[in-house]
């Protein structure tokens, strides 16, 4: 069994980040509003990026990881430029807002 992260781009020009084991299925729920919460209040929604992985937590990993993202990396992994996610990487100074950690204790 495939385990998916993916992408939708949503009206307003945002990105929603998810995972799935069933992405046809789910990808249809989120265009069709049959999920409440942030899609439904932005369709519609486009699938703009996915990739299947093995487990179900290496998805989630990779969701988390995604939602942590800059606007600038995420549309570089859309477009598949693996240069500038690289350089967007090497120039980040702290850890993502979404990690929560700051490496003082």
């Amino acid at each position: 069994m495939s385990f998916w992260a993916y992408m939708l781009h949503c009206r307003g020009g945002a990105f929603y980040t998810g995972h799935t084991d069933d992405l046809p299925r789910r990808i249809a729920q989120h265009e069709s509003g049959a999920i409440a919460g942030f899609t439904a209040d932005k369709l519609p929604v486009v699938l703009v990026w996915s990739q299947d992985f093995p487990t179900r937590i290496e998805a989630l990993e990779a969701e988390r990881r995604l939602k942590g993202w800059s606007r600038a990396k995420k549309m570089a992994l859309i477009r598949g430029d693996w240069d500038r996610i690289s350089s967007l990487a090497k120039g980040k100074s702290g850890p993502s807002t979404s990690s929560g950690r700051t490496g003082e204790d």
